[in-house]
């Protein structure tokens, strides 16, 4: 997986009318941090936060520039972005955790799976229902793929993929139930078929010459009145 490069400065203000001030000189407040270092207040130009991390999915490594010269705490540190808070309505990026990683350590991350090919099933007819769009997996954080490819194409209905049968590269290893269901192929949905002017329903005609129903004799006697308790 290709290493992503972006350029951070500290920051020493908190609060919402700090990060308002940040967002409106066209910068973004984060934070880093990670189980071997204390809490960093950072911030990164937005557009970098959307030409280089805003599109990316699943986990990757990114390496920290601090821009104003090296700085032992966050110059070239090795980071996965952990969460980024989006405006709920433009979808503008508003926060960013950066957590850092030590690139000799396994570590757990998600991985997105990428369906390719078409089902045998889905030419027959059949519907394909991904289960799982992504899946845990475990690995040095050098070597965390950027997708994993599945593919479909010998799948006939109700056939599945589980978690077992995936390939993974070198060095990746798969976290969870081994029989968990990644994909399969569903059955086609059979509509009734509408019924023509003048023809009538086949439970109609078993149930025709057969006696009106009590409801169409007469009108219904309500319950006898009684008490209450």
């Amino acid at each position: 997986m290709e290493t992503v490069e972006i350029t951070i400065q500290r920051r020493s203000r908190t609060g919402k009318g700090a990060a308002r001030g940040l967002r409106s000189a066209g910068r973004v407040p984060a934070v880093l941090y990670g189980p071997k270092r204390t809490l960093a207040l950072v911030s990164i130009e937005a557009e970098q936060v959307q030409r280089r991390l805003a599109h990316l999915e699943g986990s990757h490594l990114i390496r920290l520039v601090h821009a104003d010269g090296p700085d032992a705490e966050l110059h070239e540190r090795m980071v996965l972005v952990r969460e980024m808070q989006r405006h709920p309505v433009t979808g503008e990026v508003l926060h960013a955790d950066f957590y850092e990683v030590d690139l000799t350590e396994r570590l757990v991350v998600s991985v997105p799976l990428h369906f390719i090919g078409k089902a045998v099933g889905v030419v027959a007819g059949g519907i394909l229902q991904p289960i799982l769009r992504e899946i845990e997996v475990e690995c040095l954080p050098t070597e965390i793929p950027e997708f994993i490819e599945v593919d479909v194409s010998a799948l006939g209905i109700h056939d599945a993929i589980h978690l077992t049968d995936l390939t993974l590269p070198e060095g990746v290893q798969a976290v969870g139930e081994p029989t968990q269901t990644l994909v399969t192929v569903l059955p086609p949905t059979v509509e009734a078929k509408p019924t023509e002017v003048g023809e009538v329903a086949p439970e109609a005609a078993a149930a025709e010459g057969a006696p009106p129903a009590a409801a169409e004799a007469g009108p219904k006697k309500g319950p006898e009145k009684g008490g209450e308790g």
